[in-house]
């Protein structure tokens, strides 16, 4: 049986009864953290993939479609009629396509799995609301991460790696990594491979993250984000000759660079204390972001978007090369800035 919430930590959100298989059913997947809804869809693919080998998967972002685009993600193609359909930013969605979207998701294809992905927030909360009231739209929910729910996190983590964290370590581990829940997990997995059947004790965390905790992934992407490449490129072979793993350092790039693309899209006349809780940064962050901000648009996060996720697949297995998935990681987002 399909279970996503098994991808997922177990006290993050109440979730309703997971639907027996995604297929000829909608997903709505709601809530602000990316790492959880992230989950979901890969469960829903690996789902669909495991009722099929030669499915098909599809991804589209919200802004972007229509039910023409919709339609031809859907159909079946020459070599599969099994998809995985994941539309992300749902909210972004234009009204006019909200009656159609409805329509299918009251009767779904039978050989599709169709994801929807809502950010949270209030924009389109009214397609929200119908999806809803749908008996084939199944809703996964992920709650806003805050306080001491980071430290409870990386306990749960944990627990999905078969390891024990004590708590004295997860308080330890946030005050290395930061509120990121990517970095968090990328972490707790790093430790948890490493030390094998080893319980995960406040020693062993500082011990580990001993003098890395200013250069590691995060001081890395900031060099990249700069555009500072030869330095980006020193501090990540440092790194990784003192063992601090691939998925450590795409995590970081991911949450540096979801950083700045919030920051782009908030920073509009709101106070500084605002701003930091939009985009989800301690207030010092903002000095950062504000500079690093001046040589990036939209085109050159996209493709610093890209490079990140290519690169954390590759870590992950897709790649013959981890260090040269890190390299060429580094130098796409360097070259993505705007020169000035």
């Amino acid at each position: 049986m399909w279970n996503p919430d098994a991808t997922m930590a177990p006290r993050q959100a109440p979730r309703s009864a997971p639907a027996p298989s995604p297929l000829g059913s909608v997903t709505l997947v709601t809530g602000p953290e990316e790492l959880l809804n992230d989950r979901v869809v890969r469960a829903a693919r690996n789902a669909v993939l495991k009722a099929d080998p030669e499915a098909e998967s599809h991804d589209t972002a919200g802004e972007q479609l229509t039910m023409a685009t919709l339609g031809e993600l859907a159909a079946p193609s020459l070599f599969s009629s099994t998809r995985c359909v994941a539309v992300h930013r749902l909210e972004d969605a234009p009204d006019e396509v909200h009656d159609g979207l409805v329509d299918y998701a009251s009767s779904p294809d039978p050989d599709v799995a169709l994801v929807l992905v809502h950010s949270g927030g209030q924009r389109g909360s009214g397609l929200l609301n119908r999806l809803r009231k749908l008996p084939t739209v199944h809703e996964h929910k992920s709650e806003a991460v805050k306080g001491r729910g980071f430290a409870q996190f990386a306990v749960d983590e944990a627990g999905t790696h078969r390891a024990v964290l004590e708590p004295e370590a997860a308080d330890a581990l946030v005050e290395a990594v930061g509120g990121d829940l990517r970095a968090l997990a990328a972490a707790v997995d790093q430790l948890a491979h490493d030390f094998p059947g080893r319980r995960l004790d406040l020693d062993l965390v500082r011990r580990y993250f001993s003098g890395r905790a200013d250069v590691k992934g995060f001081e890395i992407a900031d060099h990249a984000l700069y555009g500072r490449t030869s330095q980006a490129l020193e501090e990540l072979r440092w790194a990784l000759d003192t063992g601090v793993g691939g998925p450590y350092v795409t995590a970081s790039f991911a949450s540096a660079v979801r950083q700045l693309a919030r920051y782009k899209a908030a920073a509009r006349g709101l106070r500084d204390a605002d701003l930091a809780r939009e985009v989800g940064v301690p207030p010092w962050k903002l000095r950062t972001l504000r500079d690093q901000a001046k040589a990036w648009d939209e085109q050159g996060l996209a493709t610093a978007i890209r490079a990140v996720a290519s690169a954390d697949a590759d870590v992950k297995g897709a790649g013959g090369d981890p260090a040269y998935a890190l390299e060429r990681m580094v130098l796409t987002v360097s070259r993505a800035r705007v020169e000035r």
